[in-house]
């Protein structure tokens, strides 16, 4: 989803964390490339709403809404917080008594 008003912006954050259907876990994209969690974006919401509506490339400036796939590796750039992705997920070993 590509983000060019504040309007899209809102509506982007509305959505959730999970994409419908399918319940894929999604972040959003800032104009430098740079990944945000759904965390970061409601308690930076002014700074980037600001970015948004005066196309301010600060580092704040939400461009996009996407699917982490299948990135183990994708963190938010603002509070460093892994991004979940829908295929890429560590198994964790499960002990199991037989």
């Amino acid at each position: 989803m590509n983000i060019k008003t504040i309007n899209q912006f809102r509506a982007a954050v509305r959505q959730g964390r999970w994409a419908w259907p399918g319940g894929y876990p999604t972040f959003f994209i800032c104009s430098d490339g740079e990944a945000l969690c759904h965390d970061c974006i409601r308690k930076e919401r002014r700074q980037i709403i600001d970015s948004v509506a005066n196309q301010i490339r600060d580092g704040w400036q939400v461009v996009g809404l996407d699917i982490n796939w299948e990135d183990p590796e994708l963190y938010c750039a603002h509070c460093d917080k892994r991004i979940e992705s829908a295929y890429a997920e560590v198994e964790q070993d499960v002990c199991r008594n037989l």
